[in-house]
């Protein structure tokens, strides 16, 4: 079983911009060095790194780099912010059967300054792929942009359940309030009221510019080992209590529009029910939740998805301050993707650590254990880290 067999023991990142003004290898080193310092752990130690398909730093170039030498184990992940967290279940899963002592994962892009995920892509459809073929249907009608293909899912939810433009707003508005009080956000000190949020131009109907995530460059990295060793090292150690990855049934690349119900997300469904049955815990054990936030339509379907409300219940679960700081389920205290910054999720599970050692900016009381989750609309992934 791997539950509480590994634990994440240190964390490291650069700063948050919109333009880093040095090459993606870079960053991938900095935060590396970072988190290894962070743990007290040095480089000659680590054998096993684990990153994203999408990553455009070779493991062995990070390793050159850093100081790394033997590896023994190597991984990527699929599906862009779905990777996210699994990154860390495939470090677990090293670490847990022998495979590798000291995982690193990271993650490192200059997504502002260079390639900008939120711009149409043409060359998605004509390659001779399953998902070129996939996009084929969906690319020469217009639907080019993670903002498009998301609008499609906001207003079926809208329909079925009579969430307005406001409900998703709310989201914005509490992930701004978060992040104007931590000084790592980029967007520190600004939050967003709802009238603001409903005043910012349209994207893609119904989708405002602040339902969508920021562009950002910058790096984050995170030091996986047992956790036994992880109780002998510089930080207190956040235990990987339960770790998953899941995909829906009939499931495309963010346009999974075919199948009976467009309404919600079944694969954080099949994350959830995995992370559940691993940790032998429920919603109500979980103190704070870091929820993929790129668009805030699927922040709503996350909380019906994993049992925090049922379906159709998250726009009165938002209405009631649920999401808040002092609510019954602080979301991304750090400010998420939409506040802090966009790094395809990684700060999200850096900021899952912090809260369990207690020294986060925005530091929930009495947190024991958290639920992180990965991209939505893909192939996805989760955790549950806890406390010693």
């Amino acid at each position: 079983m791997l539950s509480g067999r590994a634990a994440v023991a240190g964390i490291g990142a650069t700063e948050f911009s919109k333009d880093s003004g040095r090459s993606e290898l870079r960053l991938a080193a900095e935060a590396v060095l970072a988190a290894l310092d962070d743990a007290g752990v040095p480089p000659a130690d680590v054998d096993g790194m684990v990153t994203y398909t999408q990553d455009s730093n070779q493991e062995i170039a990070v390793a050159r780099e850093t100081g790394i030498g033997d590896l023994t184990f190597f991984s990527r992940v699929e599906y862009g912010g779905g990777a996210a967290c699994g990154t860390v279940a495939h470090a677990a899963m090293a670490v847990a059967t022998g495979m590798a002592r000291t995982v690193v994962c990271y993650r490192a892009f200059n997504e502002r300054s260079g390639r900008r995920f939120g711009q149409p892509n043409a060359r998605l459809t004509g390659e001779p792929t399953s998902q070129g073929l996939e996009m084929s249907w969906h690319v020469p009608y217009g639907l080019m942009t993670p903002a498009a293909w998301v609008a499609m899912f906001a207003r079926r939810y809208m329909h079925e359940f009579g969430a307005t433009s406001e409900d998703f707003g709310r989201v914005a508005v509490a992930m701004r309030r978060h992040a104007a009080t931590n000084p790592a956000a980029w967007f520190h000190g600004r939050p967003i009221t709802l009238a603001e949020h409903q005043a910012s131009r349209w994207i893609v109907e119904p989708l405002h510019l602040l339902d969508c995530c920021q562009e950002s460059d910058g790096a984050v990295a995170l030091v996986v080992t047992s956790a036994e060793r992880a109780h002998d090292l510089r930080r207190s150690p956040a235990l990987i209590t339960a770790a998953a990855q899941g995909s829906g049934a009939g499931q495309l690349m963010m346009t999974s529009y075919y199948r009976d119900d467009m309404s919600g997300l079944p694969e954080m469904s099949v994350v959830g029910r995995q992370l559940w049955g691993m940790s032998g815990l429920s919603p109500r054990d979980i103190q704070t939740a870091i929820l993929y936030d790129h668009f805030t339509p699927f922040v709503l379907a996350q909380l019906e998805e994993l049992g925090f409300c049922g379906r159709g219940e998250a726009p009165d679960y938002l209405r009631d301050g649920g999401i808040e700081l002092d609510g019954r389920l602080p979301v991304n205290p750090h400010g998420g993707q939409l506040g802090e910054a966009y790094i395809h999720g990684m700060n999200g599970i850096a900021e899952a650590v912090r809260q369990i050692r207690g020294t986060a900016a925005n530091q929930v009381s009495g947190v024991r254990n958290v639920l992180v989750t990965a991209g939505t609309g893909v192939p996805t992934s989760g955790l549950i880290l806890s406390a010693a």
